[in-house]
């Protein structure tokens, strides 16, 4: 066993976490689900959504034939929601191509929608113990501050040359590539942090090379940066006494397959697909929906009818339905168009 492999996988089991609710099974149905949900989303954040999600989907069949509505109506609030749609796809993929047991070599199994090479190899490495590296973001950082490694990852052969390291670093017993891997994952998001790394409890720190030089925060190295955008849009709440218009979005592009308020470039374009009712459309407070790459500032108008009045101007607004309130929860819809027609 590599120095490095010897020191992890020694504190995983000493210090490392055990209680997660993922942990401690080798049920691959389980780990894919929670390694997709831990995809840019924070731990916490997924205890709320993971025992849910299990209670009404409790095998790879059961989510493959549910409604994608069902799907995304869980998701909804976790957000990337492509996520959601690719979990869909492989459930199915997994019933109808391999008979619904998930494939045991991490190269078939990245091969299903929605499961990258990292996620794979997670996968593998925790249910039949496979020898093959992750390399997820919190696991770059760690390994290029403990290699000094300066490879702009902004490039995929510095991010190949990375994955060659990996693989080199691995144990050499399959049977400590659960408590390795999820070392990893562990240090990664307890100690090695992005900006504050506590390398005074890292079992790394007399093997790291980025500590020795005091340039810890140096790594990983990334040129290229995420640009960001702006777009602003106004919305329509048309809502009646039990029921509110909602139209789903495209297959493709933000918020894809969600059901949301109609989108309108300006007020003027809302305020005419109201049409006779504009004069009592209330315009509420508006608010900024902070996405990864995107800024997107949003005016919400209301605008409550009586029954025959709603059929008149939801005629006017395209493709889309009336669904009654109580039955909200029950589909996919934006985290901030649920808080705002949630909090009616």
């Amino acid at each position: 066993m590599s120095p490095l492999a010897d020191a992890l996988v020694a504190w995983q089991r000493t210090h490392g976490r055990h209680a997660l609710p993922w942990q401690n099974t080798r049920d691959p149905y389980r780990v894919w689900l929670s390694e997709i949900m831990l995809q840019q989303t924070q731990v916490a954040a997924v205890l709320r959504y993971y025992a849910r999600f299990l209670e009404r989907f409790p095998d790879v069949a059961t989510l493959a034939a549910a409604p994608l509505d069902d799907v995304l109506a869980l998701w909804s609030g976790l957000g990337y929601y492509s996520r959601a749609r690719n979990l869909h796809r492989c459930a199915q993929t997994v019933v109808n191509v391999h008979g619904g047991v998930f494939p045991p070599s991490a190269a078939v199994l990245a091969e299903l929608p929605g499961i990258g090479r990292s996620t794979a190899a997670a996968i593998a490495a925790f249910c039949h113990e496979e020898r093959v590296s992750i390399l997820d973001g919190n696991v770059k950082r760690v390994l290029t501050r403990v290699l000094a490694f300066d490879g702009d990852l902004a490039q995929q052969a510095q991010e190949r040359v990375l994955w060659q390291h990996a693989t080199a670093l691995l144990p050499a017993d399959r049977t400590d590539m659960p408590a390795y891997t999820q070392g990893l994952m562990d240090l990664g998001a307890t100690v090695c942090a992005l900006r504050q790394p506590d390398c005074l409890l890292c079992p790394l720190s007399g093997l790291c090379a980025a500590r020795a030089s005091g340039r810890m925060t140096d790594y990983p190295v990334r040129t290229r940066k995420l640009k960001r955008s702006r777009r602003e849009n106004w919305c329509l709440w048309l809502q009646t006494a039990d029921a509110v218009w909602l139209q789903q979005r495209p297959d493709s592009g933000i918020w894809a397959g969600l059901w949301s308020l109609p989108l309108f470039d300006d007020a003027e374009a809302l305020r005419a697909a109201a049409g006779a009712a504009a004069a009592r459309v209330v315009a509420l407070p508006g608010f900024v929906h902070v996405l990864t790459h995107l800024d997107w500032t949003l005016h919400p108008h209301r605008l409550d009818l009586a029954t025959p009045e709603a059929g008149v101007v939801a005629a006017g607004l395209g493709d889309g339905r009336w669904w009654p309130l109580d039955q909200l929860d029950r589909i996919g819809l934006p985290a901030p168009f649920s808080r705002l027609l949630l909090s009616r």
